[in-house]
């Protein structure tokens, strides 16, 4: 769960650069997921301002792991979170990658390829 060191309650309302800041994913992804992810939908007040709840944050949390390091697609974590027996802020027990079509592995090979890639573009740009 997202650690807040706002001062305020645990279920106190967040608005969206608290959440950003606690859980390290940038306001216009989660303006994007909130697009993406119908069953995510925080509190909207005048002007627009987003709040979210404490469900709200768990979901954005269980969508981060499964997008960002269980390798899933939005669309094949769209439907894991569907499939999830309906709570959208409980994350799929252990799901396995390839209970959806649309997930797809980051398997160990791609994932060393890539931090070489990183490594070597470091590299290019420190010189």
């Amino acid at each position: 769960m997202a650690v807040f060191e706002d001062g305020k309650d645990e279920g106190a309302l967040r608005t969206i650069g608290e959440v950003a800041k606690a859980t390290g994913i940038k306001p216009h992804v989660l303006r994007y997921w909130e697009q993406q992810f119908p069953m995510l939908k925080p509190l909207t007040r005048s002007g627009g301002r987003r709040y979210y709840r404490t469900e709200d944050v768990a979901l954005i949390e269980t969508i981060d792991r499964l997008v960002n390091r269980e390798g899933y697609t939005l669309k094949g974590a769209k439907a894991a979170l569907k499939g999830g027996a309906g709570e959208a802020s409980s994350p799929p027990s252990a799901a396995p990658l390839a209970a959806s079509p649309d997930a797809q592995p980051a398997g160990d090979d791609i994932l060393a390829r890539l931090k070489a890639i990183r490594d070597e573009l470091k590299r290019a740009l420190a010189a």
